[in-house]
């Protein structure tokens, strides 16, 4: 898998719901309806959303008065005949809104544990809004956003379910959240089931990418749960809704899996427990797992004057920086105190044992698979520069010429801070994590009056005035890459692919320091 890998993974896939009215190809490509969505839009589409619009006002009311009182309260139990009637009527009036929009048949497989039995519904893949689906069925408790519940009527119908809110606003939120989970899921039934989508962003159905182990409590069990839905990074979610009320038939399959309880070790082991629950409902669901997380998807995907090329070893690096416990958010903050270390040493090289406490981690199996990646001559000895410019790629993907600046500070004379063409082959190799690159045309374009030299500044300036420089300059011939997957790419020094199958998942697998294959 490569970064333009990543990106396929991240984009919509070819499929077909009933009709070619909703296609969508690999790569990114934008939507194409076909000549019907204009007839359905004048006909189908306005009596569609009416009858939508009208099933949520006519649940509005029901919500609001069940919904009455502090959130915070622990529901009665057993539940009042009065909010039995509510639950059953709000169920039926979802479903029928989503049978008016042409979801007409829910096909459900297997049985919903009890809340007794599983507190927790795990959800995968998430590909949309469309996952409500299950929600309304099941009427589970959500994780979502605070502001939610200030949107006209729907706010009341969310509120009816008692999500558990989540506040940007509070650097605290994170963990009351956790805390409100873990009470909840403790409580023996008497909440409803807390639904969670493990892996914390969309994708497109083709696979699942690695499970965030956060959210899962290691000593409960989980049932897994699939949903057919949508895709991520594809069509604007109201031009989505546009083209799905303008189908006539959607199907949706939904499929409840046995209980998941943990083994102990799994409940040592956060990580292993979420890896083998995603393995358990990938097999269900027939496709492949992927170790990229949603930050490898905004690594790869990240807009700025440098994107990644397909044969980038960025993406290993940033899950060597995930295995090793170094957060993204530390590490920005300590960016300074790493690339002062580094230019003091002036370029000095460095073994394993330097190398790790100039991170403030232990030698381990992973951080020897990080060394190696800077170690491209298998000489034992690494220049901590080039790991810094990589933890500031990783920590900072869009901010290009924030790295560009930090590395001229380690690289640059001490006199004017200025590097030779030498230099910036090294930074700009490092910022886009491949063995070979050849920088001569664009230094000397950026060295107008030749001094052998720039600084800075004159690399700003001419990004300013040439911001795909990159395409012209570093990468002109190689505007579509190969993914890794297709086209195995050359062996670099070090002999390292950015290779995220399956049998790579970080769970009980050996180290894969110096792979040759």
């Amino acid at each position: 898998a490569s970064a333009e890998g990543l990106a396929a993974a991240a984009a919509p896939a070819s499929f077909s719901l009933c009709s070619s009215a909703i296609l969508a190809s690999p790569g990114g490509a934008r939507v194409h309806p076909d000549p019907s969505v204009a007839l359905m839009t004048l006909t189908l589409f306005p009596v569609r959303l009416l009858v939508a619009a009208a099933m949520m006002l006519l649940a509005w009311p029901l919500a609001l008065v069940a919904s009455l009182g502090s959130a915070e309260k622990e529901p009665e139990q057993p539940l009042a005949l009065w909010r039995k009637v509510v639950d059953f009527l709000l169920k039926a009036i979802m479903r029928t809104m989503w049978f008016a929009g042409g979801f007409h048949r829910v096909a459900v497989k297997g049985r919903q544990a009890l809340p007794t039995e599983a507190a927790i519904l795990t959800l995968a893949p998430h590909s949309s809004y469309f996952d409500a689906i299950p929600v309304t069925m099941t009427m589970s408790s959500i994780v979502m956003k605070a502001e939610s519940r200030d949107i006209p009527i729907w706010g009341t119908l969310i509120r009816y379910i008692r999500p558990v809110f989540v506040s940007r606003s509070d650097q605290d939120s994170r963990r009351k959240t956790v805390e409100e989970i873990k009470r909840r899921a403790r409580s023996n039934g008497k909440w409803p089931q807390i639904m969670i989508f493990p892996e914390g962003t969309c994708t497109n159905r083709t696979c699942l990418i690695t499970f965030k182990p956060g959210p899962v409590l290691t000593d409960l069990p989980l049932p897994p749960q699939d949903t057919i839905t949508w895709t991520w990074q594809g069509p604007g979610a109201l031009e989505i809704l546009w083209l799905t009320l303008c189908q006539f038939h959607n199907q949706v399959e939904i499929e409840f899996l046995p209980v998941y309880s943990p083994s102990e070790e799994e409940k040592r082991n956060p990580a292993l427990y979420a890896s083998n629950v995603r393995r358990v409902m990938a097999e269900a669901l027939g496709v492949s797992v992927t170790d990229y997380t949603f930050e490898d998807c905004q690594l790869a995907l990240a807009e700025g004057q440098l994107r990644l090329p397909a044969d980038t070893c960025l993406l290993e690096f940033a899950r060597l920086v995930r295995g090793l416990g170094l957060k993204p958010e530390k590490l920005e903050k300590d960016l300074d105190k790493y690339s002062e270390s580094a230019r003091m040493k002036g370029g000095e090289k460095m073994g394993i044992a330097e190398f790790a406490a100039s991170l403030e981690v232990p030698v381990s199996d992973l951080l020897e698979d990080m060394f190696s990646l800077f170690d491209e001559s298998g000489s034992g000895q690494v220049d901590l520069r080039e790991c810094v410019v990589a933890l500031s790629v990783v920590c900072r993907p869009a901010r290009t010429l924030d790295t560009i600046q930090l590395a001229f500070k380690m690289y640059g004379a001490q006199e004017d801070g200025s590097v030779g063409e030498g230099d910036l082959s090294c930074i700009l190799k490092t910022a886009l994590g491949v063995a070979e690159l050849t920088v001569t045309d664009l230094f000397r374009a950026i060295d107008q009056e030749e001094k052998g030299k720039i600084t800075f500044a004159d690399f700003h300036r001419f990004a300013e005035m040439y911001p795909d420089f990159a395409e012209e300059y570093l990468y002109p011939d190689q505007t579509h890459f190969e993914s890794c997957a297709e086209t195995p790419p050359a062996l670099i020094p070090n002999g390292f692919c950015a290779d995220f199958s399956p049998e790579n998942s970080d769970a009980g697998r050996k180290p894969v320091r110096k792979k040759l294959d």
